[in-house]
């Protein structure tokens, strides 16, 4: 099924800050001369076509408290990386858990994103990971300044 324009207009307007307000499809529709019922429909319509894969809240991380984060890069074998993967991606305080194709002299594999409140937490996290995932040789990357931080932007604001 092919996107219209009023399609386009509501991935546009989900893309950006959506009102933090009991009923935020009422002020988007009326931006685009609709109903709630119609746009709650069309969204619902782009999920089950597979147009529209997941949309969710984005935390402010810092704003909320979690002011402590790092990469931790992880030196998986093959044949541990999948089932520690899953492992790490369970744990809420990690935003992002990739496996990546690297160069075979730099071994770090595994990436995750850990957030924790303070730099003690933050350390008792990784070693709590560390434990759960039964890997043991990883590097932790501390954020010192965020120089870009945007959502991939599928439909032009």
């Amino acid at each position: 099924m092919k996107l219209d324009n009023i399609d386009r207009e509501i991935i546009r307007l989900l893309q950006s800050d959506i009102p933090l307000e009991t009923r935020p499809f009422v002020r988007l529709a009326q931006q685009l001369g609709i109903t709630e019922s119609d746009i709650v429909a069309r969204i619902e319509a782009m999920r089950t076509n597979g147009q529209l894969r997941r949309w969710g809240a984005v935390l402010r991380h810092h704003q909320a408290g979690y002011t402590a984060n790092a990469m931790v890069a992880w030196r998986a074998k093959p044949e541990q990386a999948d089932q520690a993967g899953e492992i790490m991606a369970a744990f809420k305080e990690i935003s992002h858990c990739y496996l990546r194709q690297v160069p075979e002299d730099f071994g770090y594999n595994l990436f995750t994103m850990v957030h924790a409140r303070s730099a003690a937490e933050l350390e008792a996290l990784i070693s709590q990971i560390s434990l759960r995932s039964g890997l043991s040789d990883y590097a932790v990357i501390a954020s010192l300044q965020e120089l870009k931080k945007v959502s991939v932007q599928y439909v032009e604001l």
